[in-house]
């Protein structure tokens, strides 16, 4: 049985309470009264600053260019300052903003982490694969975090229209929604009841299945015969099948609704390849700990070398898809949906881009070869590349739509990662104590502990 060490516990424990600080500080300095924000535009403006003149919020930046033109036609100066008060307004509440944001890109960050790992471990059951079952426990482990980290989103969620101001999701706002008709068209669907309701759904389903999946593989290990192995794999087929329609409605909901106005119908699987290459990396780090540490001695360099094909495979999959969204979105130039780019290219040009050669041109070089996939050394280096090209693919996609150009990387995002990473190692380390690190009867075991590729 696994023990989890004084030290790692501590340290999380650590992390949690610095991350608390770190988001209360957030909190607390990001209300500017409108005079600061004046002051600061002002200041920005005379040192050919273009954050004065831009408000990347897509709704609010059409409200604030619209006001400026009809102030220049019809209403003169006093219709002027009425844009000039509108647009301070406006970059008022993007800079509260930005510890929302922060708080919910970390906190989506480490719950895809473990959806993803949650449906890597049903395909090996669905699959019948013979060369995983050694790492199941590890797997189990990453998916307790399911339940509190995807609670924990929609919270933040919902509280950021109810006990904020709107922070995250601009359709949450009565007034935005008053104005809009393409909001009002999407009402039914976009409103804060259906959407808890949704949310709740989703993580139940998810939650259930991994009660019952571990129920089963543990009741295994005591059994005579197959039969709990069996009832896994009928619930995972069914599961994976759950999980392709919820993923796809909680990927719209929870991120791509940030910007109403715009859609993708790859955006769901271009989530998916997200979570499922993070979730892998984080498999192979926690196996390689546990390993470096004296357990998991059935665990050999054939199983990391797979692990790595599949950070190696699901990379290149992200790839195809960010590019396929990309480029025959680009290519078509239609108004309403190249918005999305534009605000990501002229305001988070080196992110946009840069995430490109992390989750794809680095680890493409460091994994394209088969031996480096079995030195544990390689694979962590490549693997901390992708966790965080993949942070930063999730805070491209929320930041533009809710902080616009006042996207910063400072105390509020380093805080909210150190808070879920330390509350993360806390529920997964703690839940490998709960059973054996190796599965007992599973009929591919035997397969499993001699596996070499």
């Amino acid at each position: 049985m696994y023990t989890i060490s004084n030290k790692l516990k501590t340290f999380s424990i650590a992390l949690i309470i610095l991350g608390l600080l770190g988001v209360g500080y957030g909190f607390m300095t990001s209300h500017k009264s409108f005079e600061d924000v004046e002051t600061m535009l002002a200041q920005e403006s005379s040192h050919g600053g273009g954050h004065a003149e831009e408000a990347t919020h897509e709704t609010a930046s059409q409200d604030v260019v619209a006001s400026e033109d009809h102030a220049q036609e019809s209403h003169g100066e006093e219709s002027h300052v009425d844009a000039h008060k509108e647009h301070v307004e406006h970059v008022q509440h993007q800079i509260a903003n930005r510890p929302w944001s922060a708080l919910y890109v970390a906190a989506f960050f480490f719950f895809m982490i473990a959806l993803g790992v949650l449906a890597f471990y049903a395909i090996q059951f669905a699959s019948q694969a013979g060369w995983s079952p050694v790492l199941f426990r590890v797997m189990e482990g990453i998916t307790a975090y399911v339940l509190p980290g995807g609670l924990i989103v929609l919270a933040i969620a919902i509280a950021s229209g109810t006990i904020g101001h709107y922070n995250i999701f601009i359709w949450m706002d009565p007034d935005v929604v008053a104005h809009d008709k393409l909001l009002q068209g999407k009402a039914g669907w976009l409103n804060i009841g259906w959407f808890a309701v949704r949310g709740l759904i989703f993580i139940a389903g998810w939650s259930i299945y991994r009660f019952f999946a571990r129920k089963f593989t543990i009741a295994q290990d005591k059994s005579d015969d197959n039969s709990n192995f069996k009832k896994t794999f009928r619930i995972s087929a069914a599961f994976l099948v759950f999980f392709i329609y919820t993923e796809s409605i909680m990927s719209w909901d929870w991120i791509m609704s940030v910007d109403p106005h715009w859609f993708s119908t790859l955006f769901g699987w271009y989530v998916f390849a997200g979570m499922a290459v993070s979730g892998i990396t984080v498999i192979a780090f926690i196996s390689l700990y546990l390993k470096s540490r004296g357990y998991l001695e059935v665990v050999n360099d054939s199983h990391i070398h797979d692990l790595a094909k599949f950070m190696f495979g699901f990379s290149i999959f992200w790839a195809y898809l960010w590019f396929s969204q990309f480029m025959l979105i680009w290519y078509a130039n239609i108004p309403e949906e190249v918005t999305y780019f534009v605000t990501r290219i002229e305001d988070y040009n080196g992110l946009f881009f840069g995430m490109l050669a992390l989750n794809l041109v680095f680890p493409f070089l460091v994994l394209m070869n088969s031996d480096y996939k079995r030195i544990p050394w390689f694979v962590v280096m490549a693997g901390i590349v992708i966790l965080v090209g993949h942070y930063i693919d999730v805070y491209v996609m929320i930041m533009p739509a809710t902080v616009g150009d006042r996207w910063a990387f400072g105390i509020p995002e380093i805080s909210s990662i150190m808070l879920f990473a330390g509350l993360f190692l806390f529920i997964v380390f703690t839940a490998l104590t709960k059973a054996p690190l190796v599965v007992k009867r599973n009929p591919f075991l035997k397969e499993s502990e001699n596996f070499h590729y």
